[in-house]
């Protein structure tokens, strides 16, 4: 049997903007022989009903801080994490959509775009909208409402 132990654990402790301050969670990657396995969960997310849906962009960024300004409370966590130059929705950084339920959404996947090792100060973003997966640069996905710094995590 082919077994995938974990080798290395980091988590983003996530929280919201100011206008978002119920937002908080965290954003788990483990790494396994063949890949990252992403877990997250997390509660307090506005629900603006968008085609029946709340339905939010997803992403890990390329900054290292969750620090910002008036008009993008996260402005320092930069774009999509891309070391390849790849298009949207091909970087690294881009992850499948946190679908919400009356505020609070789960999502786990398995990528190969990144190990933990590359990712660990990087943030992950929360944003408004969905991604919609074709807009360059980064899936028109709007304003980033919740901000973690992805950091090792003791196993």
């Amino acid at each position: 049997m082919n077994r995938n132990i974990p080798e290395h654990v980091a988590i983003a402790r996530i929280a919201g903007s100011i206008a978002y301050p119920d937002i908080k969670g965290y954003v788990r990657f483990t790494q396994m022989k063949n890949g990252v396995f992403v877990s997250a969960e997390v509660s307090g997310l506005p629900c603006e009903r968008q085609n029946g849906s709340c339905i939010y962009g997803f992403h890990i960024h390329s900054g290292e801080s969750c620090g910002g300004n008036e008009t993008d409370p996260f402005a320092d966590s930069d774009g999509h994490y891309n070391p390849d130059g790849s298009m949207h929705p091909y970087h690294a950084g881009d992850l499948p959509p946190l679908f919400g339920n009356h505020g609070y959404a789960y999502m786990s996947v398995f990528t190969d775009r990144f190990s933990v090792n590359d990712i660990i100060g990087k943030t992950v973003i929360i944003h408004k909208n969905p991604d919609d997966f074709t807009t360059q640069p980064s899936g028109n996905s709007g304003e980033k409402i919740a901000c973690g710094i992805i950091l090792p995590e003791n196993i």
